[in-house]
């Protein structure tokens, strides 16, 4: 619909309010309750399903993108509710990346994450031999060592509790800000052994990765200030294993979180056009689908917002 001049004030108070909550209402999925994680999959689009995530991965694999293949089947993999098969399968395509790339370590955490699942599991024989080599070398070691993870014969096998991080953010920040970002990880079995940050300028491009930092269950990271820039930043973070995967996850590379970054000077309405992309914000019975801003100059010409109550 179209906003007048009158309305604009509304319509700005609204946008706010909207934005804010959305940074309020950020919720960990990995182990969420039920209701809790069937509201958060609302978010999510059709397309960001695993097992479109795992297509993705292959095919950004098969591109030679091997870092954007790795994050993309990261996302996959902490998704709540990966089948078994699924699991095997990213954990082929992440072993892949990773040999590729001569990372050995996460590569070899990758292999015996599908052995663990299927011991009997073997690679084609038409794979390539560089895989298989290493498949079978790291079988060998895993063997060895007694197979960690594996249950014995007739024993239940051990029970992975959930890893869970919690995390807020700023609705909006200024631009050239640096964006400090803070939580905490609930991990049971003590797991994690690092957090990584994935942060970009806009909703597009790559994204670049920093350590942050873990300490008695509280985590810091920050995005720099010469990344953030209007109209707004994308990032998400992971907890990471003893062996280098993703055991949770805030945001992913498929769904990454969102900060609003306006122009200098213009608040949130600032920019020729200005989007915010606020999803399925399901609270107190208001859903917020979409908003577009146009301005030209100080005058606005149009505002086109659909909102349900």
């Amino acid at each position: 619909m179209l906003v007048s001049r009158p309305m604009l004030a509304d319509v700005r108070r609204r946008l706010t309010a909207a934005i804010a909550l959305a940074a309020a209402v950020h919720v960990a999925v990995i182990g969420a309750p039920g209701a809790v994680r069937e509201a958060c999959a609302q978010t999510q689009p059709a397309k960001s399903g695993v097992s479109s995530l795992i297509l993705k991965g292959g095919e950004l694999f098969d591109d030679q993108q091997y870092e954007e293949s790795i994050q993309v089947l990261s996302a996959a993999l902490v998704r709540p509710g990966t089948s078994k098969a699924d699991k095997i399968e990213i954990y082929r395509l992440m072993a892949y990346n990773y040999i590729t790339l001569k990372r050995t370590e996460e590569a070899d955490s990758a292999v015996r994450g599908i052995l663990v699942l299927e011991e009997g599991f073997k690679l084609p024989s038409t794979e390539s031999p560089r895989f298989r080599d290493f498949f079978d070398a790291t079988r060998t070691r895993w063997e060895s060592e007694g197979k960690p993870g594996r249950a014995d014969e007739g024993t239940a096998a051990p029970v992975v509790k959930p890893v869970r991080m919690t995390h807020s953010s700023p609705a909006q920040v200024e631009p050239n800000t640096a964006i400090k970002l803070s939580g905490s990880v609930e991990d049971p079995d003590a797991r994690v052994r690092a957090v990584q940050l994935f942060y970009r300028t806009g909703a597009s491009g790559k994204f670049v990765h920093v350590s942050g930092a873990v300490s008695m269950g509280r985590f810091r990271a920050q995005i720099p200030s010469s990344a953030v820039k209007p109209p707004l930043v994308e990032y998400y973070l992971e907890a990471l294993d003893k062996g280098g995967l993703p055991v949770a996850s805030r945001g992913d590379a498929a769904g990454p979180l969102r900060i609003a970054v306006p122009e200098p000077g213009g608040g949130v309405l600032a920019s020729p056009w200005f989007w915010v992309p606020v999803g399925l914000l399901v609270v107190g019975g208001a859903v917020a689908t979409a908003l577009i801003v146009s301005q030209s100059g100080s005058s606005t010409s149009a505002v086109t917002v659909r909102i349900t109550e």
